[in-house]
This record gives structure tokens, sequence and C-alpha cells, in this order.
């Protein structure tokens, strides 16, 4: 199977008088993983069923493997769609769920009504060709054992495996995947993540995928699309997404820990926070206000009376297996909390050594420090360490 590239170019979507989607261009390469991240209401699923088809664009158009599909119904499209609520046929077997694109496909109407193997041999040679098809793509997805059963009889996690299998079983150069995992619990959540990213990568399809859950937008995408109120405001990779976000409003989205948000100057190129002096500089940001975003890890911890910007009271620790997230008074800073996050055996070292009790020393890491400006976008120059004596 190969994937086919997508190009989508000045989409705009009219509901009543509100403009659902504001002119997306995204351009997706053959073969790529690509997620729409966003809140619900930004148009990440209308976008989404507008590739497959289901709905219509007001103005613009879509391009799959270059060619325009934007007028083709569903079925002349090559894609697959795999739905939040599994959508199988109560009454059809598992085998029968994954089949019936290839007998809607291969087989007429009269050839699918009952008797018609007894009478053609043609149907019966393209029946066992569709099992024999169905018992791979099952086996793939560790179904085999299952065929025989009716949705009514699966779990949750096997419902959306047999969504999944209807969708490939087509062989289609683009799979799209509407919140596929959302109905589900974390734990299967997260073993059904790694399985469609396996399956992605033994495929070669293209894949869209559309989530509200950053993490598996994170752990999954060859690049993610982040959409709020109807636009695209950023499209790369993760890693970027999460260290370089091009506006405060993707900074505050991305992130299992919120950032924290201080309100800056700078002047003449210092970075100065409750009018203190930061170990920062910023030489090429004009003078005036900032907002200066610190992820939680961006922040460490350090003996008390040692090289720190700042000390604050401690409010509140939170462990979660390796992870430790303080949580402390900002009211000195101008905000209501910040939060630092490290590592548990940093944690209790810094503890036992008296670095930590009821309150907190700590330093900025400027290589991982934002800078935003009054408008909300990323400057584009990384904060530096200030030098000493200035």
């Amino acid at each position: 199977m190969h994937g086919r590239g997508i190009k989508i170019a000045n989409v705009r979507k009219h509901f009543g008088g509100s403009e659902i989607l504001q002119g997306v261009d995204l351009d997706i390469q053959p073969g790529e993983f690509l997620t729409l991240l966003g809140p619900s209401g930004c148009g990440k699923s209308t976008l989404l069923r507008m590739i497959a088809g289901f709905d219509q664009l007001s103005s613009g158009s879509i391009h799959i493997g270059g060619r325009d599909i934007t007028q083709l119904p569903p079925k002349k499209r090559d894609v697959a769609m795999v739905f939040q609520s599994y959508a199988l046929y109560p009454h059809m077997t598992v085998a029968r769920n994954i089949g019936i694109p290839l007998e809607m496909s291969r087989l007429s109407f009269r050839q699918r009504l009952p008797g018609s193997r007894l009478l053609s041999r043609h149907v019966r040679q393209t029946y066992r060709e569709i099992e024999q098809t169905v018992a791979k793509v099952a086996d793939q997805l560790d179904l085999k054992h299952l065929l025989d059963r009716k949705p009514a009889q699966l779990s949750g996690g096997q419902r959306q495996r047999v969504a999944v299998g209807r969708a490939i079983v087509r062989q289609p150069s683009v799979f799209l995947m509407d919140e596929p995992l959302s109905n589900l619990d974390a734990k299967l959540r997260t073993q059904l993540r790694e399985e469609i990213s396996d399956l992605h990568r033994r495929s070669g399809i293209t894949f869209l995928y559309v989530t509200h859950d950053q993490t598996e937008a994170m752990a999954m995408s060859s690049r993610v699309a982040l959409m709020q109120s109807g636009r695209i405001v950023q499209c790369a990779r993760p890693q970027e997404i999460y260290n370089r976000p091009s506006e405060l409003a993707v900074a505050r989205f991305v992130g299992s820990v919120a950032i924290n948000e201080l309100p800056v100057t700078v002047v003449n190129g210092q970075v100065l926070l409750a009018q203190r002096a930061l170990n920062l500089r910023a030489p090429e940001a004009p003078d005036g206000s900032y907002t200066l975003g610190l992820r939680p890890e961006s922040l460490d911890a350090v003996p008390q009376g040692g090289d720190a910007d700042f000390t604050l009271p401690l409010l509140h620790v939170e462990f979660s297996g390796s992870e430790v997230t303080l949580r402390c008074d900002g009211a000195a800073l101008g905000i209501d909390r910040i939060r630092i996050q490290m590592r548990a055996e940093r944690f209790d070292r810094l503890r036992s050594d008296g670095g930590i009790d009821d309150r907190v020393a700590l330093r900025i890491l400027a290589q991982n420090a934002l800078l935003f400006s009054s408008s909300g976008q990323l400057m584009p120059a990384p904060l530096k360490v200030a030098e000493a004596g200035r």
C-alpha cells in the first residue's frame, strides 16, 4: 500500500452566520502521519469530513495525489475513515464487518443475495478471496480468534480494531481517523496508540488523525497541525510545537503541565521581572512589556542561597511516577501560581540536602525560556544568559 499526498488550499466552511473554517491551507506529504490537534469546536473534524466527502466546502479545493477531489463523491476519493463511534453493523460478525467494503466493491447487488454462491463459481471465488484478505487483516490486528463474534460480544478496544480493519482492508491511499480512541480507558488508549503507529509504519498509508488529546498527537505524529478558531496556527514536528510554539495560545494548549506565564519588561536588552533583573537577556527585543513563558521543566530548583533568580513559598508537591511537580506561590512575581517539574530522584536529593523545604530557590534555564510579544507572538531570537556584571 502506498499513501498519497493531500493538498488543502484556502478551504472555507460557512454554517449559518458562522465561519467554521477560515481559509485553511495544508500540505500533507505521501505516507505522512499528520494530526489535526485542537480544542472542541475548532473545525478539525469538519475539515476531516470535507476531505472524506461527507461535508461540502464553501470555497477552496482539496487534492489527493494531485487529483482534484473537491466535487467527487466519497466512494471515488480512495480514502477510508474510522469514526469515534466505530459505526459497526451489529447484526454482522467481525469477519463480515471487516469484509463488507470488499463485498460492496467486488460484487453486484444480485451477487450478494443469499444463495448466489451456489449458482456462480465466480461469486464463490470472490468470496474466498475476500475471506483470505479478511483473515490477513484480522491476523495483523489480533482479531483472528474473534471473527465469528458480533460487536455486542466485543470489548471497546476490540470494536475499535474491527473498525480499523474495515478501513484498511480496502487498501486506501489515505486513512482518516476522527478521535478513534476517545471512548476508551487510559490503558487501552495507550495500547491502541502503539498499534496505530505500528500500522502506519508497516502500511505506508497517509494518515490524517484528529484529536483533542495532545499526548496522542505528540506520540504518534510526523507533524502536528494545531487548529484554533477555524485556522491552523502552527504546523510543525511535535518537538518544535512544544519547544518553539509560534504563539502564546499554542504554548498554553500544548504541555501536560501548564506553561508558566510571567509578566516581564525588556530594557536595553535586559529582562526584568517585578522590577528585578533576571539572569536573562533579549538583545534583539525592543524595549517594552512581554510575557516570559517557562515550561515547568525550564525552572531548576537550586540550593538555598545559590545562584537563584527568585525564591518562592512551596504550596504543594505532586508525585506522578518518575516525575514530581511543585506548585509555588507566585504572588511576588505578579502571578497566582508557578509550577516546576523535575525528576523524582533530583527532588529527593534536593529535599534531603535541605535545598527544598517550605521555600524553593529557582533558576531559569535560558535555553528553554520563551519570550512572547504583547500580541502573543513568539519573539524569534532566543533568550541568552546575561553576562556577569550586566
